[in-house]
């Protein structure tokens, strides 16, 4: 080792001072493996300007580019009984929330809030795949229960976001029950003649999609973003068949007439706003 680097370099670095770099500065794409600067990343709502592919968002990046200019009212969700069952796999079940609660900084894997798209009112309910993979138990349930009444309450649209590995399997019974309450959430919305439309995000999967997120006056979902019940793989090991290229994806979804209609997350907003202005056209008339 020469005396450059044994005694030059480390006084030049006691002298200037020496700045870390953080380690978040850039972020690969998943599909194109490009490397994106988080500003532009942030810039272009977690889009790869180089591939198009849309990565995954939190809840609240949901509600920020959903209601105009990012602003918005979050409302407090009904706290349900933690750890019904004291279950236990690898870990508590107690333990998993609060590592899940301390990561994503929410209760639970839902948020809801109202304000106002296109100068239209909305309520809006968005899951965070980040909490436990968006696994829908008790208190996710009571969330999408919660908007329901807030939306009938305020005569406005309710627009929920899915993303969701499906039910929670550490409440049992408990968390299968969700699917029929999400329903009747559904239905109070729809009784009151209020829109309800559903945004199908990467992924929704499992008992989300065999209740409330099939059930909207309008589907919409983002590119390519994953949508079923059962992983492919087991539905192939049950049909013994191979299936077909892109199957479960949005686009195959809206080719074959089960989602309305495929949205880029830059231009959801305006579409979101669009149908909210049709959808509730005759109340203005009516008023």
């Amino acid at each position: 080792m020469s005396w450059l680097t044994e005694f030059v370099r480390p006084k030049i670095r006691t002298l200037l001072g020496r700045t870390e770099v953080p380690d978040n500065l850039w972020h690969q794409c998943p599909n194109c493996q490009q490397m994106i600067f988080h500003r532009e990343l942030e810039a272009g709502m977690k889009v790869c300007p180089h591939c198009g592919h849309h990565m995954r968002a939190t809840a609240a990046d949901r509600l920020a580019w959903t209601f105009d200019a990012g602003s918005y009212t979050r409302i407090d969700l009904p706290k349900a009984v933690a750890d019904p069952l004291k279950f236990r796999d690898q870990k508590r079940y107690a333990d998993r929330l609060r590592e899940a609660r301390e990561k994503t900084k929410q209760e639970d894997a839902l948020l809801v809030a109202h304000g106002e798209i296109g100068g239209h009112k909305a309520v809006v309910a968005a899951m965070e795949f980040e909490f436990m993979a968006g696994s829908m138990g008790a208190a996710v349930g009571d969330g999408l229960v919660a908007a329901a009444r807030l939306a009938v309450l305020q005569a406005a649209p309710l627009v929920v976001y899915t993303t969701s590995g499906g039910a929670r399997m550490q409440e049992g019974a408990i968390s299968l029950m969700q699917m029929p309450r999400s329903i009747i959430a559904t239905q109070m919305v729809k009784e009151a003649g209020l829109p309800f439309i559903t945004v199908l995000t990467d992924p929704t999967t499992g008992g989300v999609t065999a209740s409330f997120a099939m059930l909207g006056d309008v589907q919409i979902a983002e590119p390519n973003a994953l949508i079923g019940f059962a992983g492919a793989r087991v539905i192939e090991q049950t049909v013994r068949e191979k299936l077909p290229e892109g199957f479960q994806r949005a686009e195959y979804l809206h080719e074959h007439g089960i989602i309305d209609m495929v949205v880029k997350r830059g231009e959801l907003a305006a579409v979101l706003a669009r149908l909210i202005g049709l959808l509730t056209a005759h109340q203005k008339v009516a008023a």
